[in-house]
């Protein structure tokens, strides 16, 4: 790929291929046969990825990841539930925060934001709560890029007869989750991450069986994937107006997905885009948050240096002169930095990006790289 653009290493939006650019130069009407057939396609090829087969359906849902999480939320757990919110960074106190605006009733299970939520901890959590409905776990979570453990703590919900929510938002595409080894009620992500898409739509991935249930609980109109869903059975097309461009760009996206191998071959290549980013960032002497054991790779987090010529704002702009979007840190008890590892780019990149900030902190004359003795403790 050719552009002037530059590399956006975050999680989202991401740098996408030119023919994905160019997917939204057309106009589409909503009831064209041709974007008919492109949402159809779109729903069957989604929930292939995730093996769901007849017993799940994919509905899609106009706007950022979140509506589509609201929306899975809101739909699935009835006004009487009760859900076990597994938290260990920002996307999973989201959840909590959703529950709490649409009135739906949960238990915080909190993790260090440098710790896993663990199935053993689930496990004893349904056992000592028996008014719990339903787990939700973000699978990666971003704030961190910690990647916390699905398989394991899925069969505890399966054991427990309990339903599961998963934010998939920055794990979809690139780290399996399949249907046909784990029971989950809803799996939720987006078109901008690791599909490599543009932002603008997301979608949910709901067992047939749960979502059946479902008619008359979500506190919404419009983020209801019930009357969504039986909508687009009734009719073929979006319920309310439908995100044609975002949809076309989706729809290229995922051809380019399946010709680079799919979800091993994706997740393939963020892995190495990983590795090299992270033995560069240490070969410098920066400092990483999490350790390799629960790094997922998706997006890496930085301890700030401890020199007092590091300032982040500074360090941002002028990393993003030389062509590399950086993204801020999310954690409240230590100041970091992230840098991301997906999209449309490969190891070439990520050696460039390393070469980028070398230059950047040899120009700010950065030399103490390493955190502050206080923030290592905090971490």
């Amino acid at each position: 790929m050719t552009t002037l653009d530059p590399i956006l290493l975050t999680p989202g939006p991401l740098t996408t291929t030119l023919q994905t650019k160019q997917a939204q130069l057309r106009d589409y009407g909503s009831r064209d046969i041709a974007f008919i057939d492109m949402t159809a396609a779109l729903i069957t090829q989604l929930n292939d990825i995730v093996h769901g087969g007849d017993d799940h359906a994919c509905v899609l849902m106009q706007g950022s990841g979140t509506f589509s999480v609201e929306a899975a939320l809101g739909t699935l757990i009835p006004r009487n539930g009760h859900v076990l919110v597994c938290i260990n960074g920002e996307y999973g106190k989201r959840i909590a925060k959703i529950c709490e605006i649409i009135q739906r009733k949960h238990k915080i299970l909190q993790t260090g934001e440098d710790q896993p939520t663990t199935a053993r901890m689930v496990d004893e959590a349904l056992a000592a709560d028996a008014s719990l409905t339903h787990v939700s776990i973000v699978h990666c979570e971003t704030s961190t890029g910690i990647l916390n453990p699905l398989e394991e703590i899925a069969a505890v919900v399966a054991k427990h007869k309990r339903g599961l929510f998963i934010d998939a938002m920055s794990s979809f595409g690139a780290i399996d989750i399949d249907a046909r080894k784990i029971r989950f009620d809803g799996v939720v992500a987006a078109s901008g991450k690791c599909l490599e898409s543009v932002p603008g739509m997301g979608f949910a991935i709901l067992r047939k069986a749960a979502l059946e249930q479902c008619k008359g609980n979500c506190h919404s109109l419009s983020l209801d994937l019930y009357d969504q869903w039986q909508a687009y059975m009734r009719t073929k097309q979006w319920r309310f107006t439908p995100p044609t461009t975002v949809v076309a760009a989706l729809a290229e996206a995922l051809k380019q997905f399946q010709a680079q191998g799919g979800v091993a071959g994706r997740g393939a290549r963020y892995r190495k885009n990983c590795e090299t980013l992270i033995d560069g960032m240490e070969k410098l002497g920066f400092v990483s948050f999490l350790p390799r054991s629960i790094q997922a790779p998706i997006i890496t987090t930085w301890h700030a240096p401890a020199d007092p010529k590091y300032n982040f704002n500074v360090f941002y702009d002028k990393v993003r002169e030389r062509g590399f979007t950086l993204y801020p840190g999310k954690l409240t008890q230590v100041e970091t930095f992230r840098v991301g590892c997906i999209g449309a780019i490969g190891d070439t990149e990520m050696k460039q990006a390393v070469d980028a900030i070398a230059a950047i902190v040899k120009e700010m004359g950065i030399t103490q790289l390493k955190p502050a003795a206080k923030a290592r403790a905090a971490a």
